[in-house]
């Protein structure tokens, strides 16, 4: 028997005969009837429908979305719809097909009439290959079939794994570099001179960490750690920052290229270049805005879906307020406010953390204080990451239907941002403040800098803060990636076993009159495509979503970290074939969606690309060493007094580098402790940090050193900048390069002064917006009468 082909299947709980569920079930099966689908029902412990949509809906679609050059002469002619575009075209319909109690599937769905709405995985010639040679871990080194895929999840999804695949292949590179990066650091380990001096600081005296029970310590004590935090910067670090500053760009430089080629030969690359043209009539300042373009080129398809599924169809028109933009606006910054707010909490804790252990019993923890409460501290930041994404989705979906956006992208475009930026902050508000404010706004002895009036801000290691960035993202990393991986196909995977466990009845009853066939082609294949996962809308919006954030970390603190290369590149072989079990095998099938990019998405990369830039200039500027070290070696060392060439110009950089404090001037309500052995109590300890003696106040160098920070970051960022140049994505070409931050600052308030304002009015969008609709109304004369079949 030939196996019926269906667009999609509606699963109910089976209601009682006269219950109100079951009259608005068949309110709107009743309503798919009169439009002309073809409705089958089976029934087990649910009652699944089965419906086929009627033909003249896809001539409809084809003649509105052809392009009016290439009309047959014909208007009888057509071509074979694909499956891809059959399942998108019936979901529309679907979800916008209103009963007589203005209810439309997604109300009744949320009023339980329906449990469940979705196409099934068929037997087809592309599912069969995809799962033999994509959706298997053996296959994990083989090149992807962009195009079955394509042919099978549509357009959207294929570029998401385009895209993938290729961040993953260029990401090799950057793995390599980095890994040779860290390797050339391990060399280093104990060669050192930096490390050195501190290993060898036998008699010089530091000033305890906290102001209860802390003894003085020697800072021979922290060898290792100054062996590890040179291990990570070093010359190399500044030479793989630079490398990653124009990875970022290359990377999506040759990801157009290649997107270019892949929708070429899909036909599909001038399609939104044709609405642009047609949209440049009224609307012309679009076209150098392309997230605009896009919310034009789905509108069309939106809108002749919309005259599909009802020729009476009126388009929403375009609507702006003021007032519920300011309101929006707040709303944003207030969560963002309570974002950067749980980063001060993080603060804290590490602050009171580290007071606590450093007064423990225990003699390993009490060494090793800070270094335990940097990394308990991440493991924290790393559980408020989780919870906060789930608040973040529901504050970003609330917001979206505070804005009201006209239409489903204009919607996904709103909520991309919205929900980005909340992660971004999430994600990285803690390891701002310990790239660039730990240590440095701590105060110095005899005058430090509490929370609450109690507990004194953290230091940096006299070698610097570096390691403790390091320590931060790769506990944040390497858990995101692990836990999250392993959740992310074990949950799938138990959930499916624990469905098709469930027990089916034998025997079959007769419900609501009509009796079930005994042996059912369709039935079986039903039952296992309801078994399978739920997916949404978000499913492919989380992918992407998870992507961006960790090319954030790959990217914008790769200085601090040469190892996320490497860490993302592993993560991503694991992700995509990952994904494609989950969708080929544990998850239902997605609907279809018609797309030529990655969309929004590319926008926030490019954006990701800019704050890579400054990320890594001011981790080199103010976390890392390097500066400070050059400043001395070429101002202040043996070399610059006694002209020698020899010796190693960063020959007593340690004790440059400290300053002294006299033991008298401690605050009036901290416990001096007890001398060690063999010092005089009455000698001056001393604390990392460029001050007088005699008023602790900054010395000349303090400010040589803070003049090269800054020059060094213009450099970082007048390179960076020209490398955007030379591949046609700088900023303003007439602008001072020294002003490229400055720049990147007034873009960030044009882009939020844009949204706010409106460079077009409404009445002139929706005068467009209805020529469109009335000549696509007019297309539909191409389309020959539907006839019912006889």
């Amino acid at each position: 028997q030939i196996e019926e082909k269906w667009d999609f299947v509606l699963v109910s709980d089976i209601h009682e005969m006269g219950s109100e569920k079951e009259i608005k079930r068949k309110k709107f099966l009743d309503e798919l009837s009169k439009k002309g689908f073809t409705i089958k029902k089976i029934e087990d412990t649910k009652l699944f429908y089965g419906v086929r949509a009627p033909q003249h809906f896809f001539r409809k679609y084809q003649c509105l979305l052809r392009n009016p050059d290439s009309r047959p002469q014909n208007p009888t002619a057509h071509q074979d719809v694909p499956v891809t575009t059959r399942i998108r075209i019936v979901h529309f319909i679907l979800q916008n097909t209103v009963t007589p109690d203005f209810e439309k599937l997604q109300d009744l769905m949320e009023k339980k009439v329906f449990e469940a709405a979705f196409p099934l995985h068929e037997k087809e010639e592309a599912r069969e290959f995809l799962k033999e040679k994509w959706a298997r871990w053996r296959v994990v080194f083989k090149p992807q079939p962009i195009e079955k895929i394509r042919c099978y999840f549509g357009e959207k999804v294929a570029l998401y794994f385009a895209w993938l695949g290729w961040y993953t292949y260029l990401l090799g590179f950057a793995a390599f570099f980095g890994t040779v990066t860290f390797v050339a650091g391990i060399t280093l380990f104990s060669s050192s001179q930096v490390s050195k001096e501190i290993c060898e600081a036998n008699t010089t005296i530091m000033c305890p960490l906290c102001d209860q029970k802390c003894p003085f310590w020697v800072l021979s004590d922290t060898c290792t750690y100054a062996k590890v935090t040179h291990m990570i910067d070093n010359e190399a670090t500044v030479v793989f920052a630079i490398l990653m500053a124009i990875w970022a760009t290359v990377f999506l430089e040759l990801w157009k290229r290649e997107r270019a080629t892949v929708v070429t030969d899909w036909h599909l690359y001038g399609w939104d270049e044709e609405e642009v043209r047609t949209s440049a009539l009224l609307l012309g300042a679009y076209l150098f805005f392309p997230i605009l373009k896009l919310n034009l080129f789905f509108s069309q398809e939106e809108l002749a879906m919309g005259l599909i599924n009802n020729l009476q169809h009126e388009p929403r028109q375009y609507q702006h307020s003021y007032f519920r933009s300011t309101i929006v606006l707040i709303l944003v910054l207030l969560m963002i406010v309570v974002l950067i707010g749980i980063a001060h909490a993080l603060v804290v804790y590490r602050v009171v953390a580290t007071a606590l252990f450093t007064q423990s019993r225990l003699e390993l923890l009490r060494e090793h204080a800070n270094t335990v409460a940097v990394l308990t501290g991440a493991v924290l930041h790393y559980i408020t990451i989780v919870i906060m994404s789930k608040v973040n989705r529901r504050v970003a979906l609330f917001l979206c239907d505070l804005e009201k956006p006209r239409t489903f992208s204009q919607r996904e475009n709103n909520f991309t941002v919205k929900i980005f930026t909340f992660q971004f902050f999430t994600h990285f508000s803690s390891l701002i403040y310990i790239a660039f404010f730990l240590g440095r706004i701590n105060g110095h002895p005899g005058h430090y800098v509490r929370i609450a009036g109690q507990w004194r801000l953290e230091e940096c290691h006299p070698s610097g803060c570096i390691t403790d960035l390091f320590m931060q993202m790769a506990v944040i990393m390497v858990l995101k990636q692990t836990i999250s991986n392993v959740m992310e196909y074990l949950i799938p995977w138990i959930s499916h076993k624990l469905r098709k466990k469930h027990k089916r009845p034998k025997k079959r009853s007769v419900i609501l009159g009509e009796e079930e066939e005994a042996e059912d082609p369709c039935k079986r294949q039903w039952l296992s495509n309801y078994e399978l996962n739920e997916v949404n809308v978000f499913s492919l919006f989380n992918e992407f979503l998870e992507m961006v954030i960790q090319y954030s970390f790959t990217t914008i603190f790769v200085a601090a970290f040469p190892l996320a290369p490497l860490l993302a590149f592993v993560n991503n072989v694991i992700e995509i074939h990952t994904d494609a079990i989950k969708m080929m095998r544990l998850h239902r099938r997605m609907v279809p969606r018609k797309a030529n990019d990655i969309g929004i998405w590319l926008q926030v990369l490019e954006a990701i690309g800019i704050l890579a830039v400054i990320g890594n200039g001011l981790v080199i500027a103010i976390t890392s060493d390097f500066i400070p070290v050059v400043v001395y070696k070429y101002m202040y060392s043996p070399c610059r007094r006694e002209n020698h060439t020899i010796t190693d110009c960063s020959i007593g950089y340690i004790n440059n580098s400290l300053s002294t404090f006299r033991i008298q001037d401690f605050e009036p309500h901290t416990i001096v402790p007890d001398m060690l052995p063999d010092f005089d109590r009455d000698k001056i300890k001393e604390y990392r940090d460029y001050r007088n003696a005699d008023d602790y106040t900054y010395t000349v160098q303090f400010w040589h050193i803070f003049a090269a920070r800054l020059a060094f970051l213009i450099l970082f960022e007048v390179s960076a900048q020209g490398g955007r140049r030379g591949l046609g994505k700088g900023l303003d070409p007439g602008a001072p390069d020294c002003l490229c931050f400055l720049q990147h600052v007034a873009l960030c308030v044009k882009l939020i002064a844009a949204w706010y304002i409106p460079d077009v009015p409404q009445k002139v969008k929706n005068e467009f917006l209805w020529r469109k609709h009335g000549d696509l109304r007019k297309e539909l004369r191409w389309v020959m009468p539907w006839k019912a079949p006889g």
